[in-house]
């Protein structure tokens, strides 16, 4: 794809990021010279074929890999590692199992020095939000699947993240409990915006979630399209069964899914768009 110039208002700036990792005495590009921009309070989703770089993206934005060449901004600051303005959640909940919800939400206001009882305070706004009021005092290992992603939501957010960026989090969960957490995790994003870049590999939930698509392309990994989703929130779901809805999904599986490999990428703009 021919990349955009970034912009000075973009959240998040991807400038010609390459990452490769050897491979039996050989170099794997992961990433070639991606670029992209995300606008404050954005809501993104990345979809692709397997092995086309979207979980590598998101680690290199995370800061837990290292670009080989190119550069990932957030404020315009060059990312160097992890940082607490970025909340990371993974389909595994990585939660600790011998914490209550309650204190699983606070663990990352405890490491970063708040006070017991705005830590309290925090934890409980959020484990209501997320609707685990109820659970407050459970441990993990009494929660489902819904909840527990639920769980590792509430503490993200709870550290007040300005950044979320999520892999697959819905991914391991049956549809019915899918569906519904997509829904939380709008209503959530409506009332404590924040920029989020939300990985997964189903069309159907990153037309749902998003302002826009990125679609990725493999081997090597790049931006094959943007698709901007001019659908409004909040989302419900008679949308889902709207054809405007189905024209967008539509459009995204043909790009995922028909891609002509080795093919230039497309020429939709990678630039940010004002959520």
């Amino acid at each position: 794809m021919t990349a955009t110039t970034p912009t000075t208002t973009a959240k998040i700036s991807v400038r010609e990021v390459t990452k490769t990792f050897p491979l039996k005495g050989e170099e794997f590009v992961a990433l070639d010279r991606v670029s992209l921009d995300i606008a404050d309070n954005e809501f993104v989703t990345v979809v692709g074929p397997s092995g086309c770089g979207k979980s590598t993206l998101m680690n290199v934005l995370a800061g837990l890999e290292t670009p080989t060449g190119g550069e990932a901004l957030v404020d315009g600051k060059s990312v160097s590692g992890p940082g607490r303005e970025r909340g990371v959640i993974f389909q595994q909940y990585a939660l600790f199992p011998w914490l209550t919800v309650r204190k699983n939400v606070e663990f990352g206001l405890k490491v970063a020095g708040v006070a017991k009882a705005e830590r309290r305070e925090r934890a409980e706004h959020f484990i209501e939000m997320v609707g685990l009021q109820q659970f407050a005092d459970a441990l993990p290992k009494m929660l489902s699947g819904g909840m527990k992603q639920r769980c590792a939501i509430a503490r993200a957010y709870a550290v007040n993240p300005s950044i979320l960026l999520m892999d697959e989090p819905f991914g391991a969960l049956d549809a019915l409990t899918r569906v519904r957490l997509q829904e939380q995790l709008l209503e959530t994003w409506s009332q404590e915006k924040r920029t989020v870049m939300f990985i997964t590999h189903d069309v159907d939930e990153a037309v749902f979630l998003a302002n826009r698509v990125i679609v990725m392309a493999a081997r090597p990994g790049r931006i094959f399209d943007v698709i901007d989703v001019d659908l409004p929130y909040p989302r419900t779901e008679d949308m889902r069964l709207s054809p405007e809805f189905a024209e967008l999904r539509n459009r995204v599986w043909h790009s995922v899914y028909h891609q002509n490999p080795g093919s230039d990428a497309g020429t939709a703009s990678s630039a940010p768009r004002t959520a």
